[in-house]
């Protein structure tokens, strides 16, 4: 993290196979810079790609650990129309972030028109005016050659000067999300609230209501119970008629039982009536 006021080391570095400039700077209070190396790393253009980056990796290597650098700025590639000048310039960039990821180093990519800006004034500044502002800022007593190794030192004055201002900006925006946070928090319980409310508004004004009803009720209620008990002489007056019902019930028992020695005594007076044929057949027969 940069901190205002401190002295910070920048390696700034502006990518490329064929040239990949490299620039060491000092900052310190305000917008002091202070120049503590500045070079150009070459690599053969009839190798192939692999040893090119190789050497590449080497060389900033030994750069990095020469000068122990707080931060590594890279140029980004905004846009080009060479596409395989892209490619390769893309490619330089990769092999600088890795090997400062492997110090755990910050890397920061700044387009060339916020260097541009942030050196002279005009994202639209040529190399020519890039490479005097350089020479001025830094109070060098020639200027760098090649316009790479004045783009790397380009790099790591406006990733000095935009540092603090790139802080605060993230500082500013940390706050804002929390207190984006709080609101929301604040409108949700609000919300929260006002549906409790609303809740309770219901429940009251259902309960005028639910006594209205029971008291609509009461009189109904009332009236069926003064109706059952309105019918309850008439269903004790009902009661004795079937008292006859129940004596003639209980004396058909008693009826059966003198209607059975009857039946049993007809038979035995049925019984004379042979013997007395007998003797009519007898006094017949003596005449």
């Amino acid at each position: 993290m940069f901190v205002e006021g401190v002295l910070v080391r920048v390696l700034g570095v502006d990518p490329g196979l064929t040239r990949c400039g490299l620039g060491v700077v000092d900052g310190g209070t305000g917008r002091t810079v202070h120049c503590v190396d500045v070079g150009v790393v070459r690599t053969p253009v009839d190798e192939d790609l692999a040893t090119r980056l190789l050497l590449l990796s080497d060389e900033v290597e030994r750069w990095l650990d020469r000068h122990a650098p707080d931060v590594v700025a890279v140029e980004r590639v905004f846009s080009q129309y060479n596409v395989r000048t892209a490619m390769g310039t893309a490619q330089a960039g990769g092999v600088v972030a890795l090997a400062a990821a492997r110090r755990n180093l910050p890397v920061t990519f700044h387009t060339p028109s916020e260097v541009k800006a942030a050196v002279t004034g005009s994202g639209r500044a040529d190399k020519a005016q890039v490479t005097t502002m350089v020479t001025r800022l830094l109070h060098l007593a020639q200027a760098p050659t090649p316009a790479d190794a004045a783009d790397a030192l380009a790099l790591a004055i406006c990733h000095l000067w935009r540092a603090p201002m790139r802080g605060r900006l993230a500082e500013a925006e940390a706050r804002a999300k929390e207190l984006a946070r709080h609101h929301k928090a604040r409108l949700a319980s609000a919300a929260a609230q006002a549906a409790a409310q609303a809740a309770r508004q219901t429940v009251q004004a259902a309960q005028p209501t639910a006594r209205q009803t029971a008291q609509a009720a009461q009189p109904a209620t009332q009236a069926a119970r003064q109706t059952a008990q309105a019918a309850q002489p008439a269903a004790q007056a009902a009661q004795p008629a079937q008292a006859p019902r129940s004596a003639a019930q209980a004396a058909q028992p008693a009826a059966q039982a003198a209607r059975q020695p009857t039946q049993a005594a007809e038979p035995a007076a049925q019984t004379p009536e042979p013997a007395a044929q007998a003797a009519q057949q007898a006094e017949g027969a003596g005449r």
